[in-house]
Protein backbone atom coordinates (compact mmCIF):
# COMPACT_ATOMS: atom_id res chain seq x y z
CA UNK A 1 0.00 0.00 0.00
CA UNK A 2 2.84 2.40 0.77
CA UNK A 3 4.12 1.88 -2.81
CA UNK A 4 0.87 3.41 -4.04
CA UNK A 5 1.05 6.33 -1.60
CA UNK A 6 4.67 7.02 -2.61
CA UNK A 7 3.74 7.02 -6.28
CA UNK A 8 0.86 9.39 -5.60
CA UNK A 9 3.04 11.86 -3.69
CA UNK A 10 5.77 11.79 -6.35
CA UNK A 11 3.23 12.50 -9.08
CA UNK A 12 1.66 15.32 -7.08
CA UNK A 13 5.05 16.99 -6.64
CA UNK A 14 5.83 16.71 -10.35
CA UNK A 15 2.50 18.37 -11.15
CA UNK A 16 3.23 21.36 -8.93
CA UNK A 17 1.89 20.46 -5.48
CA UNK A 18 3.82 21.95 -2.57
CA UNK A 19 2.25 19.60 -0.03
CA UNK A 20 0.35 16.33 -0.22
CA UNK A 21 -0.99 13.56 1.97
CA UNK A 22 -2.51 10.26 0.92
CA UNK A 23 -4.50 7.62 2.75
CA UNK A 24 -5.40 4.17 1.50
CA UNK A 25 -8.26 2.74 3.55
CA UNK A 26 -9.69 -0.77 3.73
CA UNK A 27 -13.05 -0.86 5.53
CA UNK A 28 -15.09 -3.88 6.57
CA UNK A 29 -18.47 -3.66 8.23
CA UNK A 30 -21.11 -6.08 9.47
CA UNK A 31 -24.62 -5.12 10.59
CA UNK A 32 -27.24 -7.35 12.22
CA UNK A 33 -30.69 -6.35 13.48
CA UNK A 34 -33.87 -8.11 14.58
CA UNK A 35 -37.41 -6.85 15.12
CA UNK A 36 -40.15 -8.82 16.89
CA UNK A 37 -38.31 -12.10 16.46
CA UNK A 38 -37.57 -11.62 12.77
CA UNK A 39 -34.23 -10.85 11.16
CA UNK A 40 -34.23 -7.26 9.94
CA UNK A 41 -30.70 -6.62 8.66
CA UNK A 42 -27.99 -9.14 7.89
CA UNK A 43 -25.33 -7.38 5.86
CA UNK A 44 -21.60 -7.40 5.40
CA UNK A 45 -19.63 -5.14 3.09
CA UNK A 46 -16.07 -4.28 2.20
CA UNK A 47 -14.52 -1.22 0.58
CA UNK A 48 -10.99 -0.18 -0.34
CA UNK A 49 -9.70 2.97 -2.02
CA UNK A 50 -7.36 5.92 -1.93
CA UNK A 51 -7.91 9.60 -1.12
CA UNK A 52 -5.37 12.36 -1.69
CA UNK A 53 -5.17 16.01 -0.60
CA UNK A 54 -2.71 18.48 -2.07
CA UNK A 55 -1.86 22.16 -1.81
CA UNK A 56 -1.05 23.79 -5.14
CA UNK A 57 -0.81 27.54 -5.73
CA UNK A 58 -1.73 28.00 -2.08
CA UNK A 59 -5.09 26.19 -2.23
CA UNK A 60 -6.49 22.75 -1.41
CA UNK A 61 -7.52 20.01 -3.79
CA UNK A 62 -8.97 16.59 -2.94
CA UNK A 63 -9.95 13.56 -4.96
CA UNK A 64 -10.30 9.80 -4.49
CA UNK A 65 -10.35 6.56 -6.44
CA UNK A 66 -10.94 2.85 -6.02
CA UNK A 67 -8.75 2.08 -9.04
CA UNK A 68 -5.62 1.07 -7.13
CA UNK A 69 -3.31 0.75 -10.11
CA UNK A 70 -0.46 3.04 -11.12
CA UNK A 71 -2.61 4.46 -13.89
CA UNK A 72 -5.67 4.88 -11.66
CA UNK A 73 -3.70 6.63 -8.93
CA UNK A 74 -1.92 8.90 -11.44
CA UNK A 75 -5.25 9.99 -12.91
CA UNK A 76 -6.62 10.70 -9.43
CA UNK A 77 -3.57 12.80 -8.54
CA UNK A 78 -3.85 14.79 -11.77
CA UNK A 79 -7.47 15.59 -10.97
CA UNK A 80 -6.59 16.58 -7.39
CA UNK A 81 -3.88 19.03 -8.46
CA UNK A 82 -6.18 20.49 -11.11
CA UNK A 83 -8.86 21.06 -8.46
CA UNK A 84 -6.34 22.81 -6.20
CA UNK A 85 -5.16 25.12 -8.99
CA UNK A 86 -8.76 25.93 -9.91
CA UNK A 87 -9.56 26.64 -6.25
CA UNK A 88 -6.58 28.99 -6.08
CA UNK A 89 -8.32 31.32 -8.53
CA UNK A 90 -10.89 32.16 -5.83
CA UNK A 91 -8.74 31.88 -2.70
CA UNK A 92 -8.75 34.58 -0.02
CA UNK A 93 -5.22 33.71 1.05
CA UNK A 94 -2.66 30.94 0.93
CA UNK A 95 -3.13 27.88 3.12
CA UNK A 96 -0.72 28.02 6.07
CA UNK A 97 0.13 24.71 7.76
CA UNK A 98 1.44 24.41 11.32
CA UNK A 99 4.70 22.45 11.44
CA UNK A 100 4.65 18.77 12.34
CA UNK A 101 7.24 16.03 12.59
CA UNK A 102 7.37 13.03 10.30
CA UNK A 103 6.37 9.70 11.86
CA UNK A 104 6.94 6.13 10.72
CA UNK A 105 4.76 3.90 12.84
CA UNK A 106 2.20 1.10 13.03
CA UNK A 107 -0.62 0.88 15.60
CA UNK A 108 -3.54 -1.42 16.32
CA UNK A 109 -6.38 -0.73 18.71
CA UNK A 110 -6.54 -3.26 21.56
CA UNK A 111 -9.10 -6.06 21.26
CA UNK A 112 -9.28 -9.68 22.37
CA UNK A 113 -11.83 -11.16 19.95
CA UNK A 114 -12.12 -10.14 16.31
CA UNK A 115 -15.89 -9.83 15.68
CA UNK A 116 -15.38 -10.83 12.05
CA UNK A 117 -13.99 -14.18 13.22
CA UNK A 118 -17.18 -14.91 15.20
CA UNK A 119 -19.72 -16.84 13.08
CA UNK A 120 -22.75 -14.89 11.93
CA UNK A 121 -24.97 -17.67 13.29
CA UNK A 122 -23.56 -17.15 16.78
CA UNK A 123 -24.11 -13.41 16.71
CA UNK A 124 -27.61 -13.70 15.27
CA UNK A 125 -28.60 -16.39 17.78
CA UNK A 126 -27.69 -14.04 20.63
CA UNK A 127 -29.82 -11.22 19.20
CA UNK A 128 -32.78 -13.50 18.58
CA UNK A 129 -32.45 -14.88 22.10
CA UNK A 130 -32.53 -11.39 23.62
CA UNK A 131 -35.44 -10.48 21.35
CA UNK A 132 -37.40 -13.54 22.49
CA UNK A 133 -36.69 -12.81 26.17
CA UNK A 134 -38.16 -9.32 25.81
CA UNK A 135 -41.25 -10.57 23.95
CA UNK A 136 -42.08 -12.94 26.82
CA UNK A 137 -42.97 -9.95 29.00
CA UNK A 138 -46.70 -9.19 28.82
CA UNK A 139 -47.42 -5.71 27.49
CA UNK A 140 -44.39 -5.44 25.20
CA UNK A 141 -45.44 -4.72 21.63
CA UNK A 142 -42.16 -4.07 19.82
CA UNK A 143 -38.70 -5.54 20.38
CA UNK A 144 -35.53 -4.56 18.55
CA UNK A 145 -31.89 -5.62 18.76
CA UNK A 146 -28.75 -4.75 16.83
CA UNK A 147 -25.03 -5.38 16.47
CA UNK A 148 -22.55 -3.34 14.43
CA UNK A 149 -18.92 -4.12 13.71
CA UNK A 150 -16.25 -2.13 11.88
CA UNK A 151 -12.64 -2.96 11.03
CA UNK A 152 -10.67 -0.10 9.48
CA UNK A 153 -7.13 -0.31 8.13
CA UNK A 154 -5.50 2.91 6.95
CA UNK A 155 -2.12 3.59 5.38
CA UNK A 156 -1.22 7.28 5.63
CA UNK A 157 1.70 9.01 3.95
CA UNK A 158 2.58 12.67 3.56
CA UNK A 159 5.12 14.74 1.69
CA UNK A 160 6.88 15.61 4.98
CA UNK A 161 7.89 11.94 5.26
CA UNK A 162 5.27 10.29 7.46
CA UNK A 163 4.33 6.64 6.88
CA UNK A 164 1.68 5.42 9.33
CA UNK A 165 -0.43 2.26 9.39
CA UNK A 166 -3.38 2.04 11.82
CA UNK A 167 -5.97 -0.67 12.42
CA UNK A 168 -9.13 0.00 14.42
CA UNK A 169 -11.80 -2.50 15.45
CA UNK A 170 -15.14 -1.03 16.57
CA UNK A 171 -17.95 -3.01 18.17
CA UNK A 172 -21.45 -1.99 19.20
CA UNK A 173 -24.72 -3.58 20.28
CA UNK A 174 -27.99 -2.80 22.04
CA UNK A 175 -31.58 -3.89 22.69
CA UNK A 176 -34.85 -1.93 22.88
CA UNK A 177 -38.32 -2.79 24.18
CA UNK A 178 -41.36 -0.65 23.33
CA UNK A 179 -44.82 -0.82 24.87
CA UNK A 180 -47.98 0.71 23.33
CA UNK A 181 -50.97 1.18 25.63
CA UNK A 182 -53.96 3.34 24.73
CA UNK A 183 -52.45 6.55 23.35
CA UNK A 184 -49.10 6.22 25.14
CA UNK A 185 -45.76 4.84 23.98
CA UNK A 186 -43.03 3.87 26.45
CA UNK A 187 -39.58 2.63 25.54
CA UNK A 188 -36.61 1.25 27.47
CA UNK A 189 -33.22 0.26 26.16
CA UNK A 190 -29.94 -1.30 27.17
CA UNK A 191 -27.17 -0.30 27.55
CA UNK A 192 -28.34 3.15 26.40
CA UNK A 193 -30.91 4.72 24.12
CA UNK A 194 -28.80 6.16 21.33
CA UNK A 195 -28.00 3.06 19.32
CA UNK A 196 -26.47 0.88 22.02
CA UNK A 197 -22.95 0.89 23.41
CA UNK A 198 -20.11 1.31 20.90
CA UNK A 199 -16.42 1.23 21.71
CA UNK A 200 -12.98 0.62 20.26
CA UNK A 201 -13.10 -3.02 21.31
CA UNK A 202 -13.70 -6.47 19.89
CA UNK A 203 -16.50 -8.96 20.41
CA UNK A 204 -15.60 -9.06 24.10
CA UNK A 205 -17.71 -5.90 24.46
CA UNK A 206 -20.85 -7.79 23.38
CA UNK A 207 -20.08 -10.60 25.80
CA UNK A 208 -19.49 -8.19 28.69
CA UNK A 209 -22.91 -6.56 28.23
CA UNK A 210 -24.78 -9.86 28.74
CA UNK A 211 -27.81 -8.98 26.61
CA UNK A 212 -29.76 -12.11 27.59
CA UNK A 213 -29.57 -11.26 31.29
CA UNK A 214 -30.80 -7.69 30.85
CA UNK A 215 -33.49 -8.32 28.21
CA UNK A 216 -36.33 -9.20 30.65
CA UNK A 217 -35.57 -6.20 32.88
CA UNK A 218 -35.62 -3.81 29.93
CA UNK A 219 -38.99 -5.15 28.80
CA UNK A 220 -40.45 -5.01 32.31
CA UNK A 221 -39.35 -1.40 32.74
CA UNK A 222 -40.96 -0.39 29.44
CA UNK A 223 -44.30 -1.79 30.58
CA UNK A 224 -43.95 -0.40 34.12
CA UNK A 225 -43.50 3.13 32.82
CA UNK A 226 -47.19 3.25 31.88
CA UNK A 227 -48.14 3.20 35.56
CA UNK A 228 -45.20 5.28 36.82
CA UNK A 229 -45.85 8.65 38.42
CA UNK A 230 -45.40 11.68 36.22
CA UNK A 231 -42.21 13.67 36.64
CA UNK A 232 -42.99 16.45 39.14
CA UNK A 233 -43.21 20.06 38.01
CA UNK A 234 -41.02 22.03 40.38
CA UNK A 235 -38.05 24.30 40.73
CA UNK A 236 -35.13 22.36 42.16
CA UNK A 237 -31.82 20.67 41.52
CA UNK A 238 -31.48 18.32 38.57
CA UNK A 239 -28.73 15.70 38.63
CA UNK A 240 -27.91 14.13 35.28
CA UNK A 241 -26.73 10.52 35.14
CA UNK A 242 -23.65 9.57 33.11
CA UNK A 243 -25.15 8.68 29.73
CA UNK A 244 -27.65 11.56 29.75
CA UNK A 245 -24.86 13.96 30.71
CA UNK A 246 -22.71 12.46 27.96
CA UNK A 247 -25.27 13.41 25.34
CA UNK A 248 -25.46 16.93 26.77
CA UNK A 249 -21.68 17.33 26.62
CA UNK A 250 -21.58 15.97 23.08
CA UNK A 251 -24.01 18.59 21.81
CA UNK A 252 -23.29 21.60 24.08
CA UNK A 253 -19.50 21.30 24.16
CA UNK A 254 -18.26 18.75 21.62
CA UNK A 255 -19.66 20.17 18.38
CA UNK A 256 -19.26 23.87 19.28
CA UNK A 257 -15.49 23.48 19.87
CA UNK A 258 -14.79 22.13 16.37
CA UNK A 259 -12.80 25.01 14.94
CA UNK A 260 -13.88 24.55 11.32
CA UNK A 261 -17.46 25.04 12.52
CA UNK A 262 -16.44 28.14 14.50
CA UNK A 263 -14.75 29.65 11.44
CA UNK A 264 -17.66 28.89 9.13
CA UNK A 265 -15.63 26.47 7.01
CA UNK A 266 -18.08 23.64 7.72
CA UNK A 267 -21.69 24.00 8.81
CA UNK A 268 -23.55 21.23 7.03
CA UNK A 269 -22.98 18.36 9.47
CA UNK A 270 -24.18 19.96 12.72
CA UNK A 271 -24.49 23.69 12.21
CA UNK A 272 -22.21 26.55 13.19
CA UNK A 273 -21.00 27.47 16.69
CA UNK A 274 -21.66 30.09 19.35
CA UNK A 275 -18.05 29.76 20.57
CA UNK A 276 -16.58 32.57 18.49
CA UNK A 277 -12.87 33.27 18.79
CA UNK A 278 -13.41 36.19 21.16
CA UNK A 279 -14.84 33.73 23.73
CA UNK A 280 -11.57 31.83 24.17
CA UNK A 281 -10.16 32.21 27.71
CA UNK A 282 -13.03 34.60 28.56
CA UNK A 283 -16.27 32.61 28.60
CA UNK A 284 -17.34 30.97 31.87
CA UNK A 285 -18.78 27.61 30.80
CA UNK A 286 -19.65 26.33 34.27
CA UNK A 287 -18.73 26.36 37.94
CA UNK A 288 -15.16 26.02 39.19
CA UNK A 289 -15.50 22.23 39.49
CA UNK A 290 -16.16 21.75 35.75
CA UNK A 291 -13.17 20.37 33.82
CA UNK A 292 -13.57 18.97 30.31
CA UNK A 293 -10.91 17.52 28.02
CA UNK A 294 -10.77 16.23 24.45
CA UNK A 295 -8.52 13.19 24.63
CA UNK A 296 -7.78 10.82 21.73
CA UNK A 297 -5.11 8.80 23.55
CA UNK A 298 -5.74 5.14 24.25
CA UNK A 299 -4.86 5.77 27.91
CA UNK A 300 -8.04 7.83 28.17
CA UNK A 301 -10.18 4.85 27.19
CA UNK A 302 -11.47 2.88 24.16
CA UNK A 303 -13.83 5.55 22.85
CA UNK A 304 -14.77 6.02 19.22
CA UNK A 305 -12.57 9.11 19.19
CA UNK A 306 -9.45 7.14 20.12
CA UNK A 307 -6.51 6.68 17.76
CA UNK A 308 -2.73 6.94 17.61
CA UNK A 309 -2.59 9.56 14.82
CA UNK A 310 -5.25 11.70 13.21
CA UNK A 311 -5.80 11.85 9.46
CA UNK A 312 -3.12 14.51 9.03
CA UNK A 313 -0.52 12.32 10.74
CA UNK A 314 -0.60 14.31 14.01
CA UNK A 315 -0.25 12.21 17.21
CA UNK A 316 -3.23 11.80 19.54
CA UNK A 317 -3.30 14.39 22.31
CA UNK A 318 -5.23 15.58 25.36
CA UNK A 319 -6.55 19.14 25.04
CA UNK A 320 -8.05 21.19 27.86
CA UNK A 321 -11.46 22.43 26.73
CA UNK A 322 -12.83 23.75 30.03
CA UNK A 323 -10.50 24.34 32.98
CA UNK A 324 -11.96 25.26 36.36
CA UNK A 325 -15.14 26.35 34.58
CA UNK A 326 -13.38 28.58 32.01
CA UNK A 327 -13.38 27.95 28.26
CA UNK A 328 -9.77 27.14 27.31
CA UNK A 329 -9.51 25.34 23.99
CA UNK A 330 -10.79 24.31 20.57
CA UNK A 331 -10.29 21.27 18.38
CA UNK A 332 -7.91 22.35 15.62
CA UNK A 333 -5.99 21.02 12.64
CA UNK A 334 -2.70 22.02 11.00
CA UNK A 335 -4.40 24.71 8.94
CA UNK A 336 -6.36 26.43 11.71
CA UNK A 337 -4.01 26.07 14.72
CA UNK A 338 -2.28 29.43 14.18
CA UNK A 339 -5.65 31.24 14.25
CA UNK A 340 -5.96 30.52 17.98
CA UNK A 341 -2.29 31.08 18.79
CA UNK A 342 -1.17 27.46 18.70
CA UNK A 343 2.15 26.35 17.25
CA UNK A 344 0.81 22.86 16.60
CA UNK A 345 -2.44 21.14 15.61
CA UNK A 346 -4.41 19.48 18.40
CA UNK A 347 -4.70 16.40 16.17
CA UNK A 348 -8.43 16.14 15.46
CA UNK A 349 -8.66 15.71 11.68
CA UNK A 350 -10.74 12.64 10.90
CA UNK A 351 -12.20 11.07 7.79
CA UNK A 352 -15.15 8.71 7.46
CA UNK A 353 -13.76 6.79 4.49
CA UNK A 354 -11.18 6.87 1.70
CA UNK A 355 -13.55 8.90 -0.48
CA UNK A 356 -14.23 11.56 2.17
CA UNK A 357 -12.19 14.69 2.86
CA UNK A 358 -10.77 14.76 6.42
CA UNK A 359 -12.33 17.46 8.58
CA UNK A 360 -12.13 18.48 12.24
CA UNK A 361 -14.27 16.12 14.34
CA UNK A 362 -14.40 15.69 18.08
CA UNK A 363 -12.33 13.05 19.79
CA UNK A 364 -13.38 11.74 23.24
CA UNK A 365 -14.83 14.85 24.89
CA UNK A 366 -15.15 13.98 28.56
CA UNK A 367 -16.08 15.61 31.84
CA UNK A 368 -13.33 14.81 34.31
CA UNK A 369 -14.53 13.16 37.53
CA UNK A 370 -14.77 14.97 40.84
CA UNK A 371 -14.36 13.52 44.30
CA UNK A 372 -18.05 12.99 45.12
CA UNK A 373 -20.38 10.03 45.34
CA UNK A 374 -24.07 10.21 44.40
CA UNK A 375 -24.94 10.43 48.10
CA UNK A 376 -22.63 13.45 48.42
CA UNK A 377 -24.30 15.14 45.47
CA UNK A 378 -27.78 14.58 46.89
CA UNK A 379 -26.76 15.84 50.32
CA UNK A 380 -25.27 18.98 48.81
CA UNK A 381 -28.48 20.05 47.06
CA UNK A 382 -31.31 22.18 48.38
CA UNK A 383 -33.78 19.33 47.91
CA UNK A 384 -31.78 16.52 49.49
CA UNK A 385 -33.09 13.08 48.54
CA UNK A 386 -35.96 14.65 46.58
CA UNK A 387 -33.64 15.98 43.87
CA UNK A 388 -34.43 14.69 40.41
CA UNK A 389 -31.93 12.19 39.07
CA UNK A 390 -32.15 11.85 35.28
CA UNK A 391 -30.27 9.20 33.33
CA UNK A 392 -30.72 6.70 30.54
CA UNK A 393 -30.49 3.39 32.40
CA UNK A 394 -28.10 1.90 33.23
CA UNK A 395 -25.61 4.75 33.84
CA UNK A 396 -22.32 3.89 32.18
CA UNK A 397 -18.96 5.70 32.65
CA UNK A 398 -18.48 6.27 28.93
CA UNK A 399 -16.63 9.06 27.15
CA UNK A 400 -18.49 11.27 24.73
CA UNK A 401 -17.82 10.36 21.13
CA UNK A 402 -18.74 11.41 17.63
CA UNK A 403 -20.14 8.84 15.26
CA UNK A 404 -22.40 9.11 12.29
CA UNK A 405 -24.82 6.31 13.17
CA UNK A 406 -26.32 7.85 16.33
CA UNK A 407 -29.92 6.86 16.86
CA UNK A 408 -32.66 8.31 19.05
Amino acid sequence: MFDLTAAALDTAKLRGATYGDVRVMHLRQRDLTTKNGEVGTLAQSESIGLGIRVIANGAWGFSSTDKLTRQGVAACVAETVSIAKASALAKRGDVVMAPEQAYIDSWQSPFRKDPFEIPLDTQLALLLGADAAMRKVKGVTLTETDMQFRKIDSWFASSIGSRIHQRKVITGCGIVATSFQNDEIQKRSYPNSFGGQHALQGYELVESLDLLKHAPRVAEEAVALHSAAQCPQKTGTLILGASQLGLQIHESIGHPIELDRVLGQEANFAGTSFLTLDQLNKLRYGSDIVNVVADARIDHGPGLGTFAYDDEGVPAQCTDIIKDGQFRGYLSNRETAHLIGLKRSSGTMRTESWNRLPIIRMTNVSLLPGRWSLADLLADTDDGDESLLVHRRPPLPIPVFDRNWLGN
